[in-house]
């Protein structure tokens, strides 16, 4: 036995010893909810309570019945054993595995309420504003019941609303609005301006979106000081060159290069000697080759769409669109050049953190999804977190047919309209997963030509998600939607009210079709189990091409010989073999690509541990006088009648705007190393290794030249009883601030329509 298997037959034998535990603790607990049934809420309570011991649950299956009474009685639900099971797996730090319809929204709030009675302040983690508030309100009664308080963190709220809402016991908030309080409390100066109290656990929902596919976003706070402004010039100059001639893309279709010929015309056409020169290879070129990546790379209703004038990126993990996210600044302002749209402020990146290390801040992270099995390796290697499965509280009775696989894109879309129609007879509801909005849109044609009712569901019309989703399990129902719909939402068989529940399910319950293999099992998977919720009937099948993108990558150039049907289909073990060989590639490099990412971030993720901790001083202390005063006595000296309070304030805030102004400094230099990095690496080193030695000889003297010019400041600027006068000095901070997030790697995703042309694939 290799050493690899022996390692997955031990956590094998680890879990199943942690289940039947955890199944015994359960049943004592149904036991002890018997008798704790009998008493007032009072005695529950404190029943719950008292399960309690130095900051752990001590009986757990004390605790456990006392949350089963008070679900019960505050909410009407009774939670299944197995939701019981998952809530002590989160309690022990665990990721769980619960598939759809199973309850994972009150587990959470049963754990969370666990984890607050033990004393820790608990950040309920959620994908977005929606699930965030309507979770926080539909728990509230449960928390209450125990003497704790909850609240929820939403986009829109001030920080007189925020500071509240972090104070309590429990809070549901979106992973992006605790990154940006995060952010904004690293630019205050006086520590009654604090927004956010830290949370002691993560449990985070969707914890498969939000700790894997969009691990890597950095999230960005921005401020009003001028920054570089992109040119319009060069986006000019780029937009009339023409392929293959002036430039070539790759066969996978995911770079883009200059050839001679076209660095020559942008060269001439910008007035310079050279492109590679040591003094454009890190500015001009770098502008160039993003205005390129624009114009030849990003597809419009693919990677963003264009609405009332504003470009909008779309979260290629769930098709929708991604507030408040954009690229970079210069490849946002070149895709909005290209589009003829106003160009939008860049501004100043101010500070910026990726959802990662956001995550790995919490002392204790756990998290609920459909699928996390597949997600394993991602989280152990970068969490050290790991996956309990839950079983189902009753029988899965879904059908998983074999996927049909044909030759080309049109012929499998040919084979997805007809499949549609043919159910869509019968009256089954289906819901089809497409890989972009220009797929679902174009679907959504061919099935209205057909004399098909369609649903759509992307990105152009997601403010109806709700109410789509929901209906998408009624009678006769096409729901066509980009990935993922609805994640949080349940499709119920005979839609939200279930009034023909039994009737659907007579149908065959509902049916999920793919168009397409994802990149990852794990995206087919969620897609999949929109069906078979609760024990319902249900199917899912998913139509491959040999042209789709997951092949063509996977398969690195590979051919496979098969003779396809007339209608184009291919009946071979080989080939199907072949198809899961590519996706199981195409997951590898993802894999590569996120821990290659990693390295790079980890390094600036260390050095801001060490500015938080430099900014905590300055912040509490009189450490900012302390040092002032000492390399610059005369000036201090001079500052005898300032009232010691206003002297302290003053060389505060001074120390302070030179540390992050630094530290901003830092992260656009690093940022521009990056771009560059696999053109500046030396000989026989290695791109990270380069960018390692970069960022620490620069990080090493970012604080010493914060404090010098600190102490330039306090000899000069004007100091009284109103504290340091910095605006007068033209060090101001910035009058406004917002926040974004950067979509760092723009081509995740990609659908199978760039390959076969925008338009007209299914007719």
């Amino acid at each position: 036995m290799g050493a690899f298997d022996w390692f997955w037959k031990a956590m094998g034998s680890q879990s199943e010893r942690n289940d039947k535990k955890s199944k015994a603790i359960v049943g004592s607990a149904d036991e002890a909810a018997r008798a704790l049934g009998q008493q007032d809420d009072a005695a529950v309570a404190q029943a719950a309570r008292d399960a309690v011991k130095g900051g752990e649950i001590a009986d757990k299956a004390q605790f456990l019945a006392a949350l089963a009474v008070a679900c019960e009685r505050t909410l009407g639900m009774n939670p299944f054993n197995v939701q019981s099971q998952a809530v002590l797996r989160l309690l022990t730090g665990d990721v769980i595995q619960m598939a759809t319809g199973e309850g994972k929204t009150l587990v959470g709030a049963m754990a969370a309420t666990g984890f607050a009675l033990t004393g820790k302040r608990v950040h309920v983690v959620t994908v977005n504003n929606y699930l965030a508030a309507r979770d926080a309100e539909w728990m509230r009664p449960v928390v209450e019941f125990f003497g704790l308080s909850v609240a929820s963190v939403t986009e829109g709220m001030s920080p007189d609303e925020r500071r509240a809402a972090y104070a309590q016991d429990i809070i549901y908030a979106p992973v992006n609005e605790l990154g940006f309080d995060l952010l904004r409390d690293n630019q205050i100066t006086d520590r009654s301006h604090t927004v956010q109290a830290a949370g002691d656990v993560a449990l985070v929902d969707e914890a498969d979106s939000v700790l894997v596919d969009e691990a890597l976003v950095p999230l960005v706070l921005a401020g009003n000081r001028p920054g570089e402004a992109p040119t319009g010039h060069i986006t000019n100059v780029v937009s009339r060159l023409r392929e293959e001639l002036d430039y070539s893309i790759s066969e996978d279709g995911r770079t883009v290069q200059l050839t001679e010929t076209g660095a020559r015309r942008v060269e001439q056409e910008l007035g310079i000697d050279s492109l590679y020169s040591e003094e454009n290879i890190g500015t001009i070129l770098v502008k160039v080759n993003l205005a390129l990546h624009a114009k030849a790379l990003l597809i419009r209703d693919i990677h963003y769409i264009v609405v009332d004038g504003k470009l909008q990126l779309i979260d290629a993990s769930r098709g929708r669109v991604a507030d408040l996210q954009r690229w970079p600044d210069g490849l946002q302002a070149a895709v909005e050049a290209k589009e003829g749209l106003e160009v939008s402020e860049g501004g100043r990146i101010l500070d910026t953190i990726t959802l990662q290390e956001l995550m790995r801040r919490y002392p204790l992270v756990c998290g609920m999804t459909g699928t996390a099995v597949e997600a394993t390796d991602q989280l152990r290697q970068f969490y050290d977190l790991h996956v309990s499965v839950i079983d189902r509280n009753k029988p899965l009775q879904r059908f998983d047919e074999q996927d049909r696989i044909f030759a080309t894109v049109d012929d499998k879309s040919a084979a997805i309209v007809e499949e549609i129609a043919t159910i869509h007879a019968t009256g089954q509801p289906i819901l089809v997963g497409t890989q972009d909005v220009a797929e679902s849109e174009d679907l959504a044609d061919a099935l209205r030509e057909r004399g098909i009712d369609v649903n759509v569901l992307n990105a152009k019309n997601d403010e109806q998600e709700a109410e789509i989703v929901a209906e998408a399990g009624d009678i006769g129902r096409v729901t066509v939607s980009t990935q993922m719909a609805g994640r949080g939402t349940d499709i119920k068989l005979g839609g939200a009210n279930e009034a023909d529940h039994d009737d659907v399910a007579e149908l065959g319950g509902l049916a999920v079709i793919g168009t397409s293999r994802h990149r990852t099992a794990r995206l087919d998977n969620q897609l999949r189990g929109r069906a078979g919720r609760q024990g319902d009937p249900g199917l899912s099948l998913f139509f491959v091409s040999l042209e789709d993108d997951v092949v063509q990558q996977g398969g690195d150039g590979e051919t496979v010989r098969a003779q396809p049907a007339e209608d184009g289909r291919i009946e071979s073990k080989r080939v199907s073999d072949f198809v899961a060989h590519c996706q199981r590639v195409t997951e590898g490099q993802l894999l590569e690509i996120h821990a290659q990412t990693w390295k790079y971030n980890q390094l600036l993720a260390d050095q801001r541990i060490i500015i938080d901790e430099r900014r905590a001083k300055l912040l509490d202390t009189d450490q900012a006088w302390q040092e002032l005063s000492q390399r610059a006595a005369e000036r201090a000296a001079e500052l005898t009648e300032v009232p010691e309070e206003a002297r302290i304030k003053a060389a505060r805030e001074i120390m302070l705007y030179h540390l992050d102004l630094a530290w901003a400094d830092h992260l656009e230099l690093m940022d521009d190393v990056r771009e560059s990095i696999h053109l500046r690496a030396i000989a026989r080193e290695t791109p990270i290794d380069e960018y390692h030695r970069i960022a620490v000889r620069e990080f090493k003297d970012l604080a010493q030249r914060a404090v010098d010019k600190s102490v330039e400041t306090f000899r000069t600027v004007l100091i009284d009883a109103a504290g340091a006068h910095l605006d007068d000095a033209g060090l101001a901070r910035p009058s406004a601030t917002w926040t974004y997030m950067v979509s760092d790697n723009p081509l995740a995703g990609k659908g199978n329509s760039v390959l076969s042309g925008i338009g007209n694939i299914f007719r």
